[in-house]
């Protein structure tokens, strides 16, 4: 069908988040002075992972993990660092490296000329804000849903009911969520009732409750979005 109103999330769709927290790391490791070694990467996204698998579950929030991970990190590695000056570091990595997938800005472009579009994203209201403004993306979006600044994250119902009164309540039977995540996009529009678009260039494998659409690349998502305009 084609959709009136479309939310997309930004990181691992629009936002080639793996290249921006790699660079992040290692920025962050080199201003510590620590030496980087194979496994320290895969320590942190270990920890990383875990905590905003946490966050998703509603246990913690987006400002406590930024620290947390930190703390965890040098702990594991025995390793004499602050962590409030890891973070910091970090934070201002995150928000300066990375850039969009190629071809998420002309998609965006083509998607906006026919429905209202919201971002809504898990993360730090300093980080997103900054990649937001530095990418040029805001004027895209009637709504902008941060989780560090609700309070609140995907799938959490609450999250959406900011972003449906902010866009003055569309119909869930015209809205999609377009987003990678399983557990908190795909989750996030399954338990509001609207339908889902589950972006998969990795094809992984289906999941038990299976989104509305899957798509592998960003013309999928267009056909998904207006099959029928």
């Amino acid at each position: 069908m084609a959709y009136r109103t479309v939310l997309f999330d930004l990181d691992h769709t629009l936002l080639d988040s793996d290249t921006s927290m790699k660079l992040a790391f290692d920025h962050t490791l080199k201003s510590a002075g620590i030496a980087p070694k194979s496994d320290h990467f895969p320590i942190y996204d270990r920890i990383n992972q875990g905590m905003w698998a946490a966050v998703e579950r509603g246990e913690t929030s987006p400002n406590a993990v930024k620290v947390a991970r930190w703390e965890q990190f040098a702990l594991e590695l025995g390793a004499v660092v602050d962590p409030l000056d890891l973070a910091a570091t970090f934070v201002e990595g995150l928000s300066q490296f990375g850039e969009l997938y190629d071809g998420a800005r002309a998609l965006l472009d083509d998607v906006r000329e026919r429905a209202t579009l919201g971002l809504v994203t898990n993360g730090l209201s300093e980080v997103q804000r900054a990649r937001i403004e530095r990418l040029e993306l805001g004027h895209y979006f009637s709504s902008i849903a941060i989780s560090g600044e609700l309070g609140v994250a995907k799938p959490d119902n609450a999250f959406l009911d900011v972003v449906f009164a902010e866009l003055s309540q569309p119909e869930r039977s015209t809205t999609v969520i377009v987003g990678d995540s399983l557990t908190s996009d795909m989750a996030a529009g399954h338990n509001y009732g609207i339908s889902t678009c589950w972006y998969n260039p990795e094809g992984k494998p289906p999941p038990d409750q299976p989104p509305t659409y899957e798509a592998s690349d960003f013309d999928e998502i267009r056909s998904h979005l207006f099959a029928d305009a």
